[in-house]
């Protein structure tokens, strides 16, 4: 089969075909992308209209029916090269153009140091001449010479890390520059600017190699199984306890276009909101042309309202990055309440909103909060009673009957006295009051969890991720 087609041996019927793509479309479900019925429908047409033959095509169809967001693209073509791979087992064609056998040659062992060696002179050329296809070419070589390893008696598996150890691309870079510059005067721009191609050149064949080893990982252990592991969760589907210091990073680059778009949605609809309360009155003056009967009903003009909002957010370590990222997104929503104030704590409470004035970089100053804030009383473990009581005592006036109070936290009080009463008090006061925890739900009431305490006294919402947490704000402010 030609490597351009999308090579599967179930898709040699159109049941086959269906089913694949049924499969596929389930895999992106699974994998976040949100794939309706219609858009689904709508690849199937797709294929009636290009040659199945062509894979990009085929790449292009369904990122066109199914792709409505550009970050999902990178998830999208992932688990496209699992369930249409560009090629079967080592995807060397049998035979070449003049119909001459092109089988590769058979290596010892003993000359494995001598095929490693002519691998990275074949590099050294398709880095060089910057040819996708063959550098993808290149890679089903390397791994099918290079990647395999014995796992265990009768088993084999594949391993990135073992072909990338034995080329080393990156330590070609010297040889290559010198090369393209081709005695051309260094430490200039047009080094620089060298550089920077060899070095997305060596990336994209770092790329072809990662997405071979899964092919053949998938032809082996089934594509279902790989396409679990091999694809990362979508941003807004990462954990905020689970998330590593770049998706922390990425996350919060988001907050920004994501607090734009919430904050249209929620102008537009205080915008069209319902007419007031109804005008007795009018309606009544209106209903003498009637004889009585009140055929038109007049409403009072509808005065939207703007809330406040008060955050009361535990920043100890295990869930810092949560509430971090949370007052970030209140911040970047402020112009659309009355007033924002934010109070974190750790033992005990204090209140932060000053951080946040002047207009300061709001992630410098959720770093200085951090340092600056008296937010350790004892020992610096959670202790979210004694932190209620301080909050109720100190900042009585905080919460008012315009206020939507948001409290968050994993509510893991170190068995310490949880103090209800204390956020009872608060929450009655309050004109909304949620709880947002990070933690999945199964764990809420688990060893020193107060999680189903607490729940009795404020609705407790699971917000483990960005995309819940948009589910929520959308829905915070009424119209």
């Amino acid at each position: 089969m030609s490597t351009d087609a999308a090579a599967s041996p179930a898709d040699s019927t159109t049941g086959g075909l269906i089913d694949r793509h049924v499969a596929f479309v389930g895999a992106l479900r699974t994998a976040g992308l949100p794939v309706s019925l219609a858009e689904s429908l709508d690849a199937t047409q797709a294929m009636v209209a290009i040659d199945l033959r062509q894979r990009e095509q085929l790449r292009a169809a369904y990122a066109a029916a199914v792709v409505k967001r550009a970050p999902h693209r990178a998830t999208f073509d992932r688990l496209f090269d699992l369930w249409w791979p560009p090629a079967l087992g080592d995807g060397e064609p049998a035979y070449d153009d003049e119909g001459d056998a092109e089988q590769p040659a058979d290596v010892d062992p003993a000359d494995l140091d001598a095929m490693r060696q002519m691998m990275r002179d074949a590099l050294r050329d398709v880095l060089l001449s910057g040819d996708d296809e063959a550098i993808r070419r290149l890679a089903r070589q390397a791994v099918s010479g290079l990647g395999r390893a014995d796992t265990q008696p009768g088993r084999q598996s594949w391993f990135t890390y073992r072909v990338l150890r034995a080329l080393s691309p990156e330590t070609l870079m010297a040889s290559l520059l010198e090369s393209v510059l081709a005695g051309e005067e260094r430490g200039g721009l047009a080094e620089k600017v060298a550089r920077q191609m060899l070095t997305e050149r060596i990336r994209r064949f770092e790329e072809a190699v990662e997405a071979e080893v899964r092919r053949r990982l998938a032809e082996d252990r089934g594509v279902e199984n790989i396409s679990k592991t091999a694809v990362k969760p979508l941003i807004e589907q990462v954990d905020f306890l689970r998330a590593s210091r770049d998706e922390i990073a990425e996350l919060r680059r988001r907050v920004y276009p994501l607090a734009r778009r919430l904050a249209t949605r929620l102008t537009a609809k205080r915008r069209l909101g319902r007419s007031g309360r109804l005008d007795v009155r009018r309606t009544v003056r209106a209903s003498l042309s009637s004889g009585g009967v009140p055929l038109t009903t007049i409403h009072k003009p509808h005065k939207p309202h703007k809330p406040e909002l008060v955050v009361l957010c535990d920043v100890s370590g295990s869930v810092a990055s949560f509430a971090h990222f949370t007052v970030l997104l209140a911040f970047a929503l402020r112009e659309q309440f009355a007033k924002v104030r934010v109070f974190a704590f750790v033992d005990t409470c204090d209140e932060v909103t000053t951080f946040f004035d002047h207009g300061d970089d709001v992630v410098d100053a959720l770093a200085r909060m951090s340092r600056e804030a008296d937010v350790v009383w004892f020992d610096g473990h959670s202790d979210y009673g004694h932190s209620f009581e301080v909050f109720a005592q100190k900042w009585s006036d905080a919460v008012t009957p315009k206020t939507s109070l948001l409290i968050l936290g994993d509510a893991r009080n170190n068995y310490r006295a949880q103090s209800v009463p204390a956020l009872r008090s608060v929450v009655r006061h309050a004109r909304h009051a949620f709880w947002l925890n990070p933690e999945p739900k199964q764990y809420w009431g688990s060893g020193d969890s107060a999680a189903k305490a607490y729940g009795d006294v404020i609705p407790m919402i699971e917000c483990r991720n960005a995309a819940q947490l948009q589910e929520f704000v959308e829905a915070l402010l009424p119209v």
